[in-house]
């Protein structure tokens, strides 16, 4: 029998993220939707839009027929050259953002773009090595600078943060409020205080910059809203920028262009960091969307920063063709209606769960469902961020039933596509309540 091709990427490819002798998963050979298409034949309905990256589906045809025809064009140029097609989607970046008057800076993906917003910001404020708060709990890439910025158990024995001047604070985590706070609203208050105590022992002007996920991240944490409004005062009182990680909660994923946005434009960052939506994951793109005020500052500056494929012309093109996509087929407030509808679904399974111990999200297509070993008590199934194995074995079960889930540690993460059909999404949320039924009873 014929070696699958799963066996020979086994053989031969070192895979992300994993120990890679355990690596065993299927091999995907085409998508429409929010299905995936494997080599064995089966269908399996993606609930996390492959790391939250895939919002238009899989082989969404504009996205597929713009590539088609840059290549056509002109497949690629330096960065140092000018490229229509980038200059067309930085212009859709300014004005979807609200951002109109800054500048874009394209990279290949969130870290990177994550990374030049620190030395974006870093120049702005004539701070070389200016400090740079960033929170526990977080997620900001995998690069050194990413995973000094990330408050993640997984990285933290792999970099030394102080030496990259970079500082912690604890997370808004109502749910387990780090500052003992009873309800949401002061926990939010309490995290943004957090921030501007952290700011206060640095120095205001030994701190460049602040950075923060504004709502949905791989970590859980989905902020009380009372917490981007204060972060945003506190750090502009103190003349410190204010940098928003969107890689994973932009482009509708939290029901706006960028999830800050729900609390107005009064609250805008500084700078936004994004990517995987940015081109429905069809190609390779990640940004930094700089505001009119910190690119005033660094215009006759030189910029140190940029790799060879910066602004891509294909990967340029996939972001224009998905920009647009999102806003002719109406895709943002889609998101903003059908993720309404699946939080309120999820409630009620949280209502038949004594092992859901809290359901959070719901601004977009992203929800968070917290799995405890007690509802009263709050404890957790298995300390963070270990995955327990009642949630293992739910995950391995839902694969075979066709459905491909999210999670990370005790949390259940769903992020489906924006153009999941919504009899999809009510047939995957039964099948996860008998899933839940089976695998975490007591």
């Amino acid at each position: 029998m014929a070696a699958s091709a799963t066996q020979h990427e086994a053989d031969s490819v070192l895979h992300s993220w994993c120990v890679p002798a355990a690596w065993d998963a299927p091999t995907v050979v085409g998508g429409e939707g929010a299905w995936l298409l494997l080599e064995d034949g089966r269908r399996i309905l993606d609930l996390s839009s492959l790391s939250e990256c895939s919002l238009l589906g899989h082989q969404h045809p504009r996205l597929v027929q713009a590539i088609r025809d840059q290549a056509q064009q002109l497949c690629f140029v330096t960065n140092p050259w000018g490229a229509r097609v980038r200059a067309e989607l930085a212009q859709e970046l300014l004005e979807v953002s609200g951002l109109r008057g800054g500048r874009v800076f394209f990279t290949l993906g969130g870290a990177d773009a994550n990374e030049n917003a620190i030395k974006i910001a870093r120049l702005a404020q004539e701070q070389p090595q200016g400090a740079v708060i960033a929170r526990d709990r977080s997620y900001h890439g995998a690069s050194y600078m990413g995973m000094a910025l990330s408050g993640d158990a997984r990285v933290q024995a792999l970099v030394d943060a102080d030496a990259l001047n970079v500082h912690h604070v604890p997370p808004p985590y109502a749910y387990r409020c780090p500052f003992g706070t009873s309800s949401p609203e002061a926990c939010g208050k309490a995290a943004a205080q957090a921030v501007a105590a952290g700011i206060d022992a640095i120095g205001s002007r030994q701190t460049a910059a602040v950075i923060m996920e504004p709502n949905a991240g791989s970590n859980g944490i989905v902020p009380p809203g009372s917490f981007w409004p204060a972060l945003r005062r506190l750090t502009r009182d103190r003349g410190v920028l204010l940098i928003a990680d969107e890689v994973m909660s932009g482009f509708g994923r939290c029901g706006q262009w960028f999830a800050w946005q729900q609390h107005g434009p009064q609250h805008a960052p500084d700078l936004i960091t994004c990517a995987k939506g940015l081109t429905g994951a069809a190609a390779p793109l990640g940004a930094v969307i700089v505001s009119a005020a910190v690119y005033a500052r660094i215009e006759r500056r030189m910029l140190p920063i940029g790799l060879t494929y910066c602004g891509h012309p294909l990967s340029c093109a996939a972001g224009l063709a998905a920009v647009r996509a999102y806003r002719d087929e109406g895709l943002i407030e889609r998101s903003r209606q059908l993720g309404a509808w699946m939080f309120e679904r999820l409630q009620r399974l949280q209502e038949r769960h004594q092992a859901i111990g809290e359901v959070r999200g719901g601004d977009g297509l992203f929800a968070v469902v917290e799995l405890v070993a007690d509802r009263v008590t709050r404890a957790p199934l298995a300390p963070w961020p270990q995955t327990p194995p009642a949630l293992a074995a739910l995950l391995r079960d839902a694969l075979a039933q066709g459905l491909s889930l999210a999670s990370r540690g005790n949390l259940i993460i769903l992020a489906p596509p924006l153009v999941i059909a919504q009899d999809e999404l009510a047939d995957a949320i039964e099948r996860l309540d008998a899933l839940l039924a089976h695998h975490l009873s007591r």
